[in-house]
């Protein structure tokens, strides 16, 4: 029964309040919508639009982000009252810890290290896209080798700009988490701007005859799309590895996950009826379907606007996401389950410097070498596994723990997490049976590690031995 053995909440806050161990508390609730918006808005309208509108949904495509969405406002209610009540880092897999013992945790925290990491490297790819398309208008064109993941027959080995940008990003995040927050809001308004251009600039070019046929695919196509460009929600989730670093978590976690999320949605949604309005879908298959949808009506000027802030809207993507990935190392590696130079915390900066160094490197070499639909695909069903755990979370633990408190209440309890897991658990189904396949051998993989390393050299299994001693 040790594999299910709990860490009570009280004894997660005493832990992440230590002196000496602890990360700085420098994040408001606009630093974690900031966060929020710069994690979602990216890959999914920048890159994933084409695609799954070209292949899955058609012009319908607005139906799937809207499916998808509503999957994601109910998961977001259940992570804003696990992060106001458990304000500390680790994300589900310290929610988990908590509510159902060390396996299931450690099982969601690799989940998570796939989620987080493959996020970072497909988001990688994605910018490398972008820049390249950036210098091609200056007349800058890179070696064909060096210009995208390992695929002989294309004539591509390594994507350069995309090991690149992940290594600046490393930089930026050892420097403190005050800086990289200021970068990301600069970043996110220059996002924001491009994206709210695009549809001043587009709205004018709608021809209504390119949303017919609707649903070319069928509801089953609509579906498809949903489950693939949920993609493009991930985000808010990466909010709450940031709770040890927030003040006032108890008001702030809520505001920063829902607020961020809802923002996106809308966005989303403006993006797609417009996007598939101006081109005609079947013709959208292409790496930067924005830029491509301006060159397609002739306005260029927008589009090299677009490519910039298509390239400042990835990189906070990407900014965020690594953040969460060496959060959650942090986390873990604090329990014992990882060794513990992940959460060695620099004394000066109060950061995870080793850790974020070695992360990035990690997610340089995935963005380097894997082809970028594959990588899309794992995260996705991730993701979904991590949500359905969180909404499942909170039903068990308003079952245990009653008078435990909460700052933030999901409402309408048990519906609200019934119906995360219903449209989580739908969207999961949709994806293809190579995802889980190769989400079940990394799920594997990590059970070898839990068994060889982490169960042995768990906190609670140094506490347990040293009870056994006294007693």
């Amino acid at each position: 029964m040790n594999l299910f053995r709990k860490k009570s909440v009280e004894a997660l806050l005493q832990e992440a309040g230590k002196k000496g161990a602890s990360l700085k508390k420098e994040l408001g609730a606009f630093d974690l919508t900031m966060l929020g918006i710069g994690a979602i808005i990216g890959t999914g309208i920048f890159v994933l639009t084409g695609v799954a509108a070209s292949e899955h949904a058609g012009p319908a495509l607005v139906l799937s982000f809207i499916l998808s969405g509503l999957a994601c406002v109910f998961a977001a209610l259940c992570y804003a009252e696990f992060a106001s009540t458990v304000p500390v880092s680790g994300s589900a897999y310290t929610y988990s810890y908590a509510t159902f013992g060390e396996l299931i945790a450690w099982i969601l925290g690799w989940d998570l290290i796939l989620e987080y990491g493959v996020a970072s490297s497909a988001v990688a790819a994605g910018w490398s896209g972008y820049f390249q398309g950036l210098l091609a208008g200056f007349g800058i064109e890179l070696p064909k080798a060096l210009t995208s993941a390992y695929d002989p027959a294309k004539g591509t080995y390594i994507d350069v700009p995309a090991i690149f940008i992940v290594l600046v990003i490393a930089l930026l995040l050892t420097r403190g988490v005050k800086k990289s927050a200021r970068f990301n809001s600069i970043m996110v308004i220059i996002k924001v701007t491009v994206v709210l251009l695009f549809l001043a600039v587009g709205v004018w070019y709608v021809k209504p005859a390119n949303w017919t046929p609707f649903m070319p695919f069928g509801f089953s196509g609509v579906a498809t799309g949903a489950a693939t460009v949920f993609f493009a929600y991930i985000g808010f989730d990466a909010v709450s590895t940031a709770a040890e670093e927030v003040k006032n978590p108890q008001r702030n976690m809520p505001i920063g996950i829902i607020a961020s999320l809802l923002i996106c949605t809308v966005l989303y949604i403006a993006v797609s009826l417009v996007l598939t309005g101006i081109v005609p879908y079947d013709q959208l298959n292409v790496k930067n379907p924005v830029a491509f949808a301006l060159n397609y009506i002739h306005q260029d000027w927008v589009a090299g606007f677009i490519s910039l802030g298509a390239i400042a809207g990835i990189t906070t993507v990407l900014l965020v996401m690594l953040y969460g990935q060496t959060r959650l190392f942090y986390a873990i590696s604090r329990d014992g389950l990882l060794p513990k130079v992940f959460s060695r915390v620099s004394p000066v900066r109060q950061v995870p410097v080793v850790n974020t160094w070695l992360t990035c490197l990690f997610a340089a070499f995935f963005a380097g070498v894997v082809p970028l639909n594959k990588l899309a695909e794992l995260t996705n069903i991730g993701t979904l596994f991590a949500f359905i755990t969180v909404s499942i979370g909170v039903l068990i633990l308003r079952k245990t723990q009653p008078d435990l408190k909460r700052a933030f209440k999901t409402p309408l309890v048990p519906v609200v997490p019934l119906l995360a897991v219903a449209f989580c658990g739908y969207l999961v189904l949709q994806l293809p049976a190579m995802t889980w396949i190769g989400f079940v051998s990394w799920l594997l993989v990590g059970l070898v590690v839990y068994f060889f390393y982490g169960r042995r050299h768990s906190t609670l299994n140094g506490q347990a031995h040293a009870n056994e001693k006294v007693s």
